[in-house]
């Protein structure tokens, strides 16, 4: 059984992959369900909406096509799924800490 903190998750379509975060890709590399990129930005470990260039990597290109494949030296996998899921776990978090 895979582990929750282990799962990578397509951004697109939610299927779970065999591959483990933090795993080098090929830039070739689909998802086998939606046949969406895998070595894009939005499966990547530094991939985030709030940094600037939406990369936590300081180093690293610009990229403006975040859904495609790219040829970023410093990708490696992240969990994927941008769902919101997360970031509504702590946002309910977040608010049962204020409450009265």
């Amino acid at each position: 059984m895979i582990e929750e903190a282990s799962k990578v998750i397509c951004f697109k379509c939610n299927h779970t992959l065999d591959f483990q975060p933090m795993d080098k890709l090929g830039r070739q590399e689909e998802c086998p369900s939606c046949y969406q990129s895998l070595h894009c930005c939005k499966m990547c470990h530094f991939y985030d909406t709030s940094a600037y260039n939406e990369c936590k990597e300081p180093m690293a290109n610009r990229v403006l096509e975040k859904e495609k494949a790219n040829f970023c030296d410093f990708f490696k996998l992240g969990g994927g799924s941008n769902s919101g899921e997360e970031k509504q776990d702590l946002l309910d978090a977040a608010n049962a800490l204020f409450k009265d």
